[in-house]
């Protein structure tokens, strides 16, 4: 089944919440051998606000496929395209408590790209394994659904 719009913000935040955090931690003390700090977190933050904003347009654009889904290869290009916009948006200094003039797009690009692949593969694998039914409830978590 297609996520609905609200399903695709609660896995996105829920992937986000456990899977992006444990690796954003990863990186704030500095285990993965870049810059310790805190502003990962805030990184982390922005990326999923800045992704939540993009849902709306990407389920918009759902409707125009033949099948209503997101191929995975369009979420590859969405990563490059929102990577890029939160790119941009941290090294000008416009993101609360990210200091544009100390960024770093060595080390941006590491935990942005590794959160990113550990999200996405979490939700193709360790979420279809552990919770088989998220995805015929169109990946919403909160709601009502019929007993089975």
């Amino acid at each position: 089944m297609t996520p609905t719009l609200f399903g695709r913000w609660q896995t996105r935040i829920f992937l986000l919440a456990t899977v992006g955090l444990l690796m954003t931690w990863a990186f704030s003390t500095g285990f993965l051998g870049v810059h310790p700090g805190s502003v990962y977190f805030w990184i982390l933050f922005y990326f999923g606000l800045i992704g939540l904003l993009w849902d709306v347009l990407y389920n918009y654009l759902q409707q125009f496929m033949w099948d209503h889904d997101w191929p995975g290869v369009f979420q590859f290009f969405a990563a490059i395209a929102e990577g890029i916009l939160l790119a941009i948006l941290s090294r000008l200094g416009v993101l609360p408590f990210v200091d544009g003039a100390s960024f770093n797009l060595r080390d941006f690009l590491l935990h942005y790209s590794v959160t990113w692949l550990a999200v996405y593969l979490s939700s193709w694998v360790v979420m279809r394994l552990l919770f088989p039914r998220w995805r015929f409830r169109g990946g919403e978590w909160i709601g009502k659904w019929r007993r089975a």
